[in-house]
């Protein structure tokens, strides 16, 4: 990038210091791919680099018929919710009907809702995203991602609608609704392979975004990140805590590295206990995060979800706990927030984040005790929730199961006891 043209840009952003290194990223990967494209053509001539291009496409494409024709031919239909557009309460409606014919996979969304006049909508682009990820984790990793994948799928998605916006609408919320749509569709595809699909993510990003004036320099700084929360339970397999999950590419940054580059104190950064999906397999934990800003005030806007619709569970698990955003006053009192606002935090507040937990896979009561134990020991689930919700009841000190009260309480629970 020319000198001059890249000090214009800097001149017209606030936050100098964490834009200048993504463009530089972007422009040096940019750099190296012209450069490596030009050697192929180079060492090779440019009708042998297009025939190779051309028979990689059309190998993707056999690779990916086949695989897609291992998935059984029918319709399958499921619905999702997000909590609401930031501009009114009214949630916004995500449904697929997912038609498969031999190997052909067709996603209609024809019943989601109208486009919001918030920043809550996502582009087609978003949304072949979502589709895309979801059956690439039903395919054999090694098929190549390119034109030939995309040659097995047709995706209907209204124009205008919340999932292929029309302009000028906002779309900055867009990736929070291409994430919770993998929950969907995932959702949909457990009624085809339900040993091959997970229960209910976090399926956000879940930002938290602040700025201000840094008072130790007087330099104007804007911070954003992401809170992990908790994956769902699959077949044979818990969910794991404090992940992002599907196809997010972001990750929350160390307490560490944030304070020194930071003005902003965290008070707490830990799993939250109980928080899963009970289940055979249970769901992962949600994550509890505070942010507290000395000497100074900060504009902080939360952009997130899963305040109103929990993970859900599959095959007889719960759901995982909602998400959970609040504002601790000095004096101690607590404000909720929306999952999405931007308002001023003053010195002395504190905003927590307790992200949700992970869907639950199976019955609960069919879980290996030696599992509960297990978190139980390790502060995961709490003595009290183990025997309400999975049924295991502790010997003596905690250290070990009691398996006669615990196959007694079982089937109180289940509703057989003698």
């Amino acid at each position: 990038m020319h000198p001059d043209v890249f000090k214009l840009i800097m001149a017209n952003i606030r936050s100098k210091k964490e834009t200048a290194g993504d463009f530089r990223a972007q422009v040096a990967a940019n750099k190296v791919g012209v450069q490596r494209v030009v050697e192929l053509y180079a060492r090779y001539g440019a009708a042998r680099v297009e025939a190779f291009v051309e028979e990689l496409l059309d190998y993707t494409e056999t690779r990916s018929r086949h695989e897609l024709a291992k998935l059984p031919n029918g319709v399958f239909e499921a619905e999702g919710y997000l909590d609401d557009d930031g501009l009114t309460d009214t949630p916004i409606r995500l449904h697929v009907s997912i038609t498969i014919v031999d190997g052909h996979v067709t996603f209609d969304f024809s019943g989601s809702d109208a486009q919001r006049r918030s920043p809550m909508n996502s582009t087609l682009t978003q949304t072949n995203a979502s589709c895309a990820y979801v059956l690439r984790c039903l395919m054999d990793g090694d098929v190549p991602t390119n034109d030939g994948f995309y040659r097995q799928i047709d995706i209907r998605a209204p124009e205008g609608s919340v999932l292929n916006a029309r302009a000028p609408v906002g779309v900055a919320g867009g990736w929070e609704v291409s994430l919770r749509l993998c929950d969907v569709l995932f959702k949909a595809f457990s009624q085809a392979l339900p040993e091959q699909v997970p229960a209910g993510c976090k399926a956000m990003v879940c930002h938290v975004v602040f700025g201000g004036i840094d008072p130790r320099n007087g330099n104007y700084y804007a911070f954003l990140e992401t809170v992990a929360g908790g994956h769902g339970g699959r077949s044979g397999l818990d969910g794991l805590d404090a992940v992002q999950t599907h196809h997010q590419n972001t990750q929350n940054a160390p307490v560490e590295e944030v304070e020194i580059c930071y003005p902003v104190l965290t008070h707490e950064y830990g799993l939250i206990a109980d928080s899963e999906g009970a289940g055979e397999f249970r769901g992962g934990l949600g994550v509890h995060r505070d942010y507290s800003f000395r000497d100074h005030e900060v504009v902080f806007t939360v952009l997130a979800d899963r305040r109103k619709f929990p993970p859900h569970g599959l095959f007889g698990g719960l759901d995982g706990r909602v998400a959970r955003y609040t504002v601790t006053a000095p004096d101690g009192t607590v404000r909720e927030l929306p999952s999405k606002t931007t308002f001023r935090v003053h010195e002395g507040e504190v905003v927590t984040y307790e992200t949700c937990g992970g869907g639950g896979y199976g019955d609960p009561l069919d879980r290996r005790p030696l599992s509960v134990l297990r978190d139980v020991i390790e502060g995961r689930v709490s003595r009290e929730r183990a025997s309400k919700v999975y049924g295991v009841v502790f010997a003596g000190d905690g250290e070990a199961v009691d398996e006669p009260r615990t196959a007694a309480r079982r089937a109180e629970l289940r509703g057989d006891a003698a």
